[in-house]
């Protein structure tokens, strides 16, 4: 079992580990950006399934991405309105976004701010992770820590909720809105969060 306390975690994920913990939709696989291949491996996650970069506030993703001044100003609009918050923007990746993060194509980073106290915590100390959610590929979506300790003996697991075994989250993926230059906005995913 490897289920941690909070500062244990933060410094593994820091060192370059891959780590779990809670959001508000389902427990994340988190990994610094650059070791994001960690989380593929351990999923066995098809290279043509992007991840996601979480992180604690709006400031800390905004240097991942490249729009112009106008672009920039509308999602950050659209951010301040539903962050922190169920809703993944995919935006044009900038230069500093690891190809790892999206090997199939590195054009794209998703974005998204957790409303989920513990998570900001943990990203704060961190910076932005690349993140998805802690299962196997193509497996039911785990929801208790004890669940994911067990599935991934070699991810730091968060032990905080492990006895009251509580569900924190809401367990429905969150809303994936694209953005398609002069066309707006795609859904690629239905989630919570109506755009």
């Amino acid at each position: 079992m490897s289920l941690v306390p909070i500062d244990v975690l933060i410094e593994g994920a820091i060192s370059g580990n891959l780590v779990s913990f809670p959001t508000d939709t389902v427990p994340a696989l988190a990994a610094r950006p650059e070791k994001a291949d960690l989380i593929f491996q351990a999923k066995g996650r098809s290279q043509d399934k992007p991840l996601i970069l979480m992180g604690a506030t709006a400031e800390s993703l905004w240097p991942y991405v490249d729009g112009s001044d106008e672009e920039l100003q509308l999602w950050q609009g659209v951010a301040e309105e539903y962050w922190p918050g169920q809703l993944t923007l995919v935006l044009p990746a900038a230069e500093i976004v690891p190809r790892v993060m999206n090997p199939v194509n590195p054009t794209t980073i998703g974005l998204r701010i957790p409303n989920c106290d513990i998570a900001r915590e943990i990203m704060a100390k961190t910076g932005p992770l690349a993140t998805t959610s802690a299962n196997l590929s193509g497996q039911p979506t785990l929801e208790r820590m004890a669940e994911i300790s067990s599935q991934f003996p070699d991810v730091l697991v968060l032990s905080l909720y492990q006895s009251q075994e509580m569900r924190l989250a809401s367990g429905v993926p969150s809303t994936v809105a694209k953005w398609n230059g002069i066309a707006g906005w795609e859904i690629l995913r239905q989630g919570a969060v109506k755009l």
